[in-house]
């Protein structure tokens, strides 16, 4: 078993980008075609969804499949033709691999079937509920081994979905997680997961099942923080938008300016979080750099909260790039507005009126130019930022391409949109008029997270600071030196390793 295993896992090795299920393997009625007799035998228990998918990866991958049923007669025109449905004792008697694809609280059902399965390799496939995650202190990987001492019980393929076993692994669903107690069982699936096209992971003892289990349950647990943060800048800055050139004007002035809420406040509001989401990435860099100046080493762990935010940057720069494209997207949409329109109309007939015929400020010309330029720049250098940080991108790049790209480059987008901000800003904030309920102009606030990261990390650059920040990411301590003594007596010298 473990032989034939191999033997198809070495051939397809040079295939593994390739659809495993592919049209030559396919019958003029649509089923998979039989699989060579000397191919291995594997058991399925269950036939539900992903048992029938399970099936036809398996056929698909040149293995012979038999699919146990307590009715195989209902069931069978269900399965490729290939596989071979029959009951169950019938399909646990000659395999050594056995797919369990049924739910927790159908094991028992499982029970009659102990002499059979003895010494056989039970492959857990299922996945708890939240609630039962919760409620039951074991995995259903170890529960099962507690019903079948007899055998040895591996946990695999419970992250991968129906639909990817029918259509095929892809880059980002392609690892199976795989845990058990048995080494040797491991491996046999491991091979397994290979010859079907997967890449298998160790998660070391069927202990880590519990873990293992939990994986399909987090939706996006990476992201959380960084979407509650992103999220919390909309509406603060939104909530403050509102405030300076909706509510003010209507309370003062008696004007209705509530038609811009739908375009022209989220145009305001998404540069505000995409500026201080992207200078949120660079800050915690700046504050572990002067954590480590501090204290005079890089052995001491950072706290907590600071570990966590560095390990988040990549979350919060990929929602700046997000926010950034939408304002690009949203400020191509404005001209097309019915009230830029008559703001053109109105300003037009102003013009006559006032019986000036030439409207021209230089000024405001050369300021718009530069603000547009160094905004399409800005966008520019974080769309290679957000690109960058894909895993098939990434795995192109070198650590110094990468650290380039991720640090310097995005340093540089950090100072366009800098000079985008300050460009749009000009003399605003030194008018009177624009601090509206005496709140100032939204821009300034943006600008003071950034400003602190740039001040940061121009005074990293120092001689003074860089060349002591360099010896201590190389290793030195302060007040601290590692000293080699030679023992007195040659013959405790000869004795002993001096590494």
């Amino acid at each position: 078993m473990i032989y034939l295993l191999l033997k198809i896992a070495t051939k397809m090795s040079g295939e593994m980008d390739k659809p495993l299920i592919s049209r030559r393997l396919v019958d003029s009625d649509g089923s998979l075609a039989e699989a060579s007799s000397e191919a291995p035998r594997v058991g399925i228990l269950g036939t539900g969804d992903f048992a029938r998918s399970l099936a036809t990866r398996l056929v698909g991958s040149g293995f012979n499949v038999v699919v146990g049923s307590r009715n195989p007669k209902r069931v069978v025109g269900l399965f490729p033709s290939a596989a071979q449905v029959t009951f169950q004792a019938e399909a646990v008697s000659s395999p050594e691999v056995i797919f369990v694809a049924v739910f927790r609280e159908h094991y028992s059902s499982l029970c009659g079937l102990s002499s059979q399965l003895s010494g056989k390799i039970l492959v857990d496939v299922s996945n708890p509920t939240e609630q039962e995650h919760l409620q039951h202190r074991e995995s259903n990987a170890e529960y099962l081994a507690s019903l079948f001492p007899t055998c040895t019980v591996v946990k695999a393929f419970n992250v991968i979905s129906a639909w990817t076993l029918q259509a095929g692994p892809r880059d980002g669903n392609r690892q199976v997680p795989i845990c058990s107690d048995q080494p040797e069982a491991k491996r046999v699936v491991s091979e397994l997961a290979h010859a079907m096209g997967f890449l298998p992971v160790d998660r070391g003892s069927l202990a880590s099942a519990r873990e293992v289990e939990a994986m399909p349950l987090h939706l996006l647990p990476s992201w959380k923080v960084p979407a509650i943060l992103a999220l919390g800048l909309f509406i603060f800055f939104y909530a403050y938008n509102f405030t300076r050139d909706v509510l003010q004007p209507y309370v003062r002035e008696d004007k209705n300016k509530f038609y811009k809420l739908p375009l022209s406040m989220v145009n305001t509001t998404l540069p505000c979080v995409a500026y201080v989401l992207l200078s949120l990435v660079y800050l915690p860099g700046m504050l572990a750099a002067a954590l480590q100046l501090w204290r005079g080493t890089k052995y001491r762990r950072f706290p907590d909260w600071l570990d966590h935010w560095l390990q988040h940057r990549k979350q919060i720069g990929l929602l700046s790039f997000f926010c950034a494209a939408l304002h690009a997207l949203y400020s191509v949409c404005l001209p097309v507005r019915i009230s830029y329109r008559y703001d053109l109309v109105n300003l037009a007939l102003q013009q006559v009126l006032s019986n000036k015929s030439h409207l021209w400020v230089e000024e405001n010309v050369w300021r718009m130019e530069i603000y547009l330029s160094l905004g399409v720049l800005a966008l520019g250098t974080l769309s290679l930022l957000a690109v960058t940080s894909l895993p098939s991108i990434a795995n192109s790049l070198n650590w110094r391409e990468f650290s380039f790209v991720q640090s310097t480059l995005g340093f540089v987008a950090l100072v366009l949109s800098t000079l985008h901000t300050l460009t749009y800003g000009w003399t605003r904030a030194f008018e009177e008029s624009r601090y509206k309920f005496y709140l100032p102009p939204t821009f300034t606030l943006t600008l003071l997270v950034p400003c602190v990261v740039i001040l940061a990390k121009a005074l990293l650059l120092l001689p003074c600071l860089s060349r002591r920040l360099s010896k201590i990411r190389r290793g030195w301590e302060k007040d601290s030196s590692v000293k080699f003594t030679l023992p007195m007596d040659h013959t405790l010298a000869q004795r002993t390793s001096h590494v």
